[in-house]
This record gives C-alpha cells, sequence and structure tokens, in this order.
C-alpha cells in the first residue's frame, strides 16, 4: 500500500488556522469572562459583609439576653434556683433512660 503524500504546507496551514480560530475565540470571550468575574467577586464580597454584620448582630443579641438573664439571676435567686433545680432533675431523667 502507498502512502499519499501529504504537504507540510497542509499541516502547517491548518494549525494555523487552527490557533488562530482559537486566538479569535479567547478573544471574544475575555470580556465576557472578565464581567462575569467581577459580579462574582462582587457578589462574594457582599455576602461576605452581610454575614459579617449578621454575625456582629447575632453576638449582640446574645450579650443582650445574658445581660438580662443575668439581671433576672440577681434579682430573683430562689426561683432562680428552683428553675436550675428543675432543670437538672429533668436532664437526669433524660439521661437515665
Amino acid at each position: 500500500m502507498a502512502q499519499t503524500p501529504v504537504s507540510a504546507d497542509f499541516g502547517s496551514s491548518t494549525t494555523d488556522r487552527l490557533a488562530s480560530m482559537a486566538h479569535e475565540t479567547i478573544d471574544r470571550v475575555t470580556p465576557t469572562a472578565s464581567r462575569a468575574e467581577n459580579e462574582v467577586r462582587g457578589a462574594a464580597t457582599r455576602a461576605a459583609d452581610s454575614a459579617k454584620l449578621m454575625q456582629e448582630h447575632a453576638v449582640a443579641a446574645a450579650e443582650e439576653n445574658l445581660r438580662k438573664v443575668r439581671s433576672y439571676a440577681e434579682s430573683n435567686p430562689l426561683i432562680t434556683a428552683g428553675i436550675a433545680f428543675a432543670a437538672g432533675a429533668l436532664l437526669g431523667a433524660l439521661v437515665r433512660r
């Protein structure tokens, strides 16, 4: 079986055309990809800022509630002791099951 000779120019021109098409495609897609990247980065930054703000609000609410509980416990020591005893008895009963 004889092989058909392939011109060196044919392989080279095909490679050049494919490379040119690849470069053109990349050049067309780059601005869109850049905008998409910027939008994703902006959304991530906004999400991080929102999460930080929610964390700060949660910590402030927890501190306020803890302050209220401490104030109540200091104002009503016998009731607080009774609540603690009842909670302990209930927890002990649940653990024994």
